[in-house]
C-alpha cells in the first residue's frame, strides 16, 4: 500500500505542475472569459490517460503504471472541479453561450479522445 501511495504521490505532482504550466502558457494568450487553460488541461490528461490504457491496457490493472499516470498524473492534472466552478461563473456573469460551449466542448473531446484511444466504440 505505501508504494502505491508513493506512486500516486509523484504522479499527482507531475500532474500538478503540468496543470500549472499550461495555464502559465494559456495566459500568454489574449485575454477572455472562455476557460481555455482548464479545457486544456482536461483534454490533455484524456489524451495521456487514453494512450495509457490504449497502449497499456493488458498491464495497467492494479500496476504501479496505474497509480502513477492514471490515478496521479491524470488525477492531478485533470481539473473537473474547476471545469465545472468556471462553466457556473460563465452562466452567473450571464455568458450562457460560452457556458454551454465550454460544457459541450469539454466533455465531447474529453469522451471522444478516450473511446477512440482505447479502441472502444463510443455509445451513439
Amino acid at each position: 500500500m505505501m508504494q502505491q501511495l508513493v506512486y500516486v504521490f509523484i504522479g499527482g505532482g507531475i500532474g500538478s505542475l503540468a496543470r500549472f504550466f499550461v495555464g502559465l502558457g494559456i495566459r500568454k494568450l489574449p485575454e477572455t472569459v472562455f476557460p481555455f487553460g482548464t479545457l486544456a488541461a482536461n483534454i490533455l490528461s484524456c489524451l495521456i490517460m487514453g494512450l495509457a490504457l490504449g497502449f497499456w491496457n493488458e498491464k495497467i490493472g492494479e500496476s504501479t503504471l496505474r497509480y502513477f499516470v492514471l490515478i496521479g498524473i491524470c488525477g492531478g492534472f485533470s481539473t473537473f472541479s474547476t471545469f465545472s466552478y468556471e462553466s457556473l461563473e460563465l452562466m452567473r456573469k450571464g455568458h450562457w453561450l460560452l457556458a454551454s460551449l465550454n460544457i459541450i466542448v469539454s466533455v465531447a473531446a474529453c469522451i471522444s479522445i478516450l473511446a477512440f484511444l482505447t479502441k472502444k466504440q463510443p455509445v451513439l
